[in-house]
């Protein structure tokens, strides 16, 4: 694809055999890197000012050097497949149409931290890019194209959580995909008093931008973006879209054209009334179209940019219930190791579920107002971070439409599911959705138990 005259298909162009990623380049950025030193494939990673895309926007040099220079003589890699945030399917689209270059980019990381193993931690549920993933491992070390450091695959359950890095280093341990309190960083898999194992753990798209780093220098990777959130980003678009699906966009861009250009706008007679970045940040209006889609802008005007996956409702969406469909969301996924998060998110949904059914009051919107601010109490994720930003923003600036919900039928009467996204029909152009996800209160039957309860990972 192109963007301004500029080619910006990096990460996700499409190879099918390993063949063809070599007569893309492939392979040449782990071989510059073995022709080099560690420390300079992480300055260049540092000149480019590659940042994590699953979310926080770290700077990728700094995490590897800091498990670069520990003291411990064991440490590990893994890359982060566990995609589970509504709203997004990047990493999946990535991983469909190029594996070769994620395992490139875990090779290259083992490389410059040193490391005595990779790992691609990835749902079980997600046989496609399971089968693309093991093909291609097969392929690239058959043809010794991924260094020194052996790679394996971890399977784990369908849950939101197995995404949270220090619930996947669970799920390396055979244990169930609960948060630990240490970052990989810090305590790695299996760590000993005398062995921390530090770890380092990056998202599938953070690595497949390195490979081609390597290989055309900090400088091109620079061409695009902004100055302090360089290259691009693959987002994902949907809700009411005309033209909902994933893209690859040079970071900086502003949020109207990802919706109108990308996603083809909404209806004719329609106006896009909010937009949701997932279910872990602040909720955004129309008056923030303009605003820039990258991490420090975001920032700026309050939100975040996130696995940069954006839901879009128009004006004929109740913000009550799409609301509602996130709350769910994550009140089903919490783990329950923190009774506040458990606790606090299962009340902020019950509250959000009497006001969409038309019997709430003003009590709940206290009661809910007053969950958020100590649903994170003792958290060791951003679940209820995510739950606190995402109720806060709707009910501060839709005030009037929860108000009008109060002892009152809905007036915007639709159906809102979770959009989380089980596959994504590219010829079509459209997502599946998880349809479990549409239970309504008390009827949540796969969530009686914890989360991590549910499936025990392999």
């Amino acid at each position: 694809m192109t963007v301004g005259g500029e080619r910006v298909q990096a990460v996700t162009e499409h190879v099918a055999t390993l063949a063809d990623y070599r007569a893309l380049g492939g392979g040449e950025g782990l071989a510059k890197a073995g022709q080099s030193s560690p420390e300079w494939v992480i300055g260049e990673l540092r000149a480019a000012g590659l940042r994590g895309r699953g979310g926080a926007g770290f700077p990728t040099a700094t995490k590897w050097a800091t498990v670069r220079d520990t003291p411990c003589s064991t440490t590990f890699v893994v890359a982060n497949a566990a995609e589970g945030e509504p709203g997004t399917f990047k990493d999946r689209f990535i991983l469909r149409r190029n594996p070769y270059q994620v395992l490139e980019g875990l090779a290259i990381a083992g490389y410059a931290v040193g490391a005595s193993r990779g790992f691609v931690v990835i749902k079980r549920r997600f046989e496609r890019e399971i089968a693309g993933l093991l093909a291609a491992l097969d392929e690239m070390n058959g043809a010794g194209l991924l260094g020194q450091v052996p790679i394996q695959l971890v399977f784990g359950p369908d849950e939101y959580l197995l995404g949270e890095e220090k619930a996947a280093i669970e799920v390396i341990e055979c244990a169930a995909p609960l948060p630990r309190i240490f970052p990989p960083y810090r305590i790695g898999p299996f760590a000993k008093r005398d062995s921390p194992n530090p770890t380092v753990m990056n998202n599938v798209e953070t690595l497949a931008h390195v490979p081609e780093i390597l290989r055309r220098g900090a400088d091109w990777f620079r061409s695009s973006g902004t100055d302090t959130s360089p290259g691009t980003a693959v987002f994902t678009i949907s809700g009411d879209v005309r033209t909902p699906g994933v893209v690859e966009l040079p970071l900086g861009l502003p949020l109207r054209m990802l919706i109108d250009l990308i996603g083809g706008g909404v209806a004719d007679g329609r106006r896009v009334k909010a937009v949701v970045p997932g279910a872990s940040g602040a909720m955004l209006t129309a008056d923030h179209l303009d605003t820039a889609l990258d991490f420090d802008s975001m920032h700026a005007a309050g939100f975040g940019l996130g696995s940069a996956g954006f839901v879009v409702y128009d004006d004929s969406a109740c913000v009550v219930a799409a609301t509602l469909a996130f709350s769910r969301f994550l009140a089903i996924e919490s783990c329950a190791q923190c009774p506040a998060c458990k606790q606090g998110t299962q009340s902020i949904t019950g509250c959000l579920d009497r006001i969409d059914r038309g019997e709430g009051t003003e009590a709940d919107l206290d009661t809910m107002l007053a969950k958020c601010a100590t649903v994170t109490g003792g958290q060791r994720c951003a679940l209820p971070t995510g739950e606190a930003a995402l109720v806060r923003s709707a009910v501060a600036q839709f005030a009037d439409e929860f108000r009008a919900h109060l002892g009152r039928a809905c007036p915007l009467p639709r159906d809102l599911p979770v959009p989380k996204f089980v596959d994504f029909d590219e010829e079509r152009g459209l997502f599946h959705y998880d349809e479990r996800y549409r239970l309504k209160l008390p009827d949540w039957t796969f969530a009686a138990e914890p989360a991590a309860n549910r499936e025990r990972s392999a």
